[in-house]
Parts: structure tokens; C-alpha cells; sequence
């Protein structure tokens, strides 16, 4: 077997559960030295005779935590993801040592509401930012949505966000200044159809009872499939949002780091 390259490094699992046949989440122990921004990806994988298999992962666990979480979909033909979805505690897992990425609230200038919109397991990154206290600190509303195809898809953003009372450091901020909104596209739950079309038509903001999308008020976060971000994008331009960066802070941030 090849030897590890150096910016590598070997984790071991230690938690799995899996939600349905397509998705799992899973934990893995945490590097001391290793540090990370709320939003940001970092590349996980597996050993093989060859060379390292590796994937960019959101980190889905908020940046105080001893261990890191992670958010999987099980592509059948993937890789990777055909091979990760059937680790089990004790494991090993290679990890990156540097973490990187865009959907970082350093990318985005200060305003009143934060929306992070995201499909499948586009919603990880947010499971960070929604346990990390600066958000609460930046931004007085925080809207989250996720869109899967069935309604069991939603369960982890569901998990994620009814325990957010219950969280010692923002635990009452949470409970006073979150808001979600979950839709399916193929069989029938709470509320269907992308939510593209929802905040297209307005009827996202009706329902939960708010002001459009405004760039004088309002940051918005997209994290998800290729065809979502680009709408998202479509959407966001028409109405003068400004695309923003590290570099560049500004109205809205995408994410297009992807797991095969």
C-alpha cells in the first residue's frame, strides 16, 4: 500500500448512523492541532492499494466540538461514498489537515437576516453555522431551508435544528431567532416543490410570514446541487445581490464542493 502523503492524516470513526439507503452521517475523531471556520470543507477518504480516495466534505459539527461530523449521500457508482458508507466505529479514515472554503460568515458584510438555503447534504455546512455563536452575534434571523426529494431526507436538518434550544451556548438565541422551512420534490410531505420556485413565487416568505429577499437587509448562504446554485445565483443576481468571497465580503456566498 502506498505511503500516506503528509498533509494526510489518520482519524478514527467513531460514530454511524445512517438515515436512510442513500444517506448517513458519521463522526471521526479530531486532530488537537486541527482548526476550522464554521462553513468550511475539508477533504475525507479511505486507503486503497493505490492512492488515497479522497472527497471534499462539509464539516457539518461546529468548530468547539472535540470530534468532527460529517453528512454523506451514498452515490451506488461513487468511489468513494460506495466504499465510506459501510465503515463502522473503530475504522480509519483519512482527513486533510488543512480545511478551506467560501461559505464562511468572513465572506458576507454585516445585515439583519441570514438565509441558508441548501438541497440534500448541502444543508452540513449549516449544521456548523447554525451551532456556531458568532452567527447569532452577526445576524437578528436566521433562515434555514432544505429541499430533498422525500420527506425521510429531511430528518437530519430536523435533528440539527430542534436541538438547537437545547444547546448550552446558543441555545436561547436559537430558539428566539430561527426559522426553517423544508420541502420535498417527489413524494408528498409538510410542504412540496423546490424551494427555487417558492421564493420565486413569493409563497416561501407568505408562509412564514416575512419580507422578500432584500440586499439592503439581507445575506444569503446556497450550498447544494449544481443546478440549485445556478438558479440560486440566477435569482439572487436579478435582484442585485453581490456575490462575495474571502477576499470581498458581500451579500451571498455558494459553495460547490461535491462528494462522488
Amino acid at each position: 500500500m502506498a505511503p500516506l502523503p503528509e498533509n494526510l492524516t489518520t482519524e478514527r470513526v467513531l460514530a454511524i448512523k445512517h438515515y436512510t439507503d442513500r444517506l448517513f452521517r458519521f463522526r471521526i475523531t479530531r486532530p488537537a492541532a486541527f482548526r476550522f471556520r464554521a462553513g468550511e470543507f475539508v477533504m475525507i477518504g479511505l486507503r486503497t492499494e493505490d492512492r488515497p480516495l479522497l472527497r471534499a466534505y462539509s464539516i457539518a459539527s461546529p468548530p468547539w466540538d472535540d470530534t468532527l461530523e460529517f453528512y454523506s449521500i451514498i452515490a451506488p457508482s461513487g468511489p468513494l461514498t460506495s466504499r465510506l458508507c459501510h465503515i463502522k466505529p473503530g475504522d480509519e479514515v483519512l482527513m486533510a489537515r488543512k480545511p478551506t472554503g467560501t461559505l464562511v460568515l468572513d465572506a458576507l458584510t454585516p445585515a439583519s437576516r441570514l438565509f441558508v438555503l441548501s438541497t440534500g447534504t448541502g444543508f452540513a455546512p449549516f449544521a456548523s453555522l447554525l451551532r456556531e455563536p458568532e452567527t447569532y452575534t452577526k445576524f437578528e434571523k436566521i433562515i434555514v431551508t432544505h429541499t430533498c426529494r422525500e420527506a425521510a431526507e429531511l430528518r437530519y436538518s430536523e435533528d440539527i435544528v430542534n436541538a438547537l434550544p437545547e444547546d448550552p451556548l446558543i441555545g436561547e438565541a436559537a430558539a428566539l431567532h430561527v426559522m426553517r422551512y423544508a420541502t420535498c420534490t417527489r413524494t408528498s410531505c409538510h410542504r412540496s416543490g423546490r424551494v427555487t420556485d417558492l421564493i420565486g413565487s413569493g409563497k416561501m416568505f407568505s408562509d412564514l410570514s416575512i419580507a422578500p429577499l432584500n440586499p439592503a437587509s439581507d445575506r444569503v448562504m446556497v450550498c447544494g446541487s449544481l443546478p440549485f446554485i445556478h438558479d440560486m445565483q440566477a435569482i439572487l443576481n436579478a435582484k442585485n445581490f453581490v456575490e462575495g468571497s474571502n477576499a470581498a465580503p458581500a451579500d451571498f456566498v455558494v459553495e460547490k464542493a461535491f462528494v462522488g
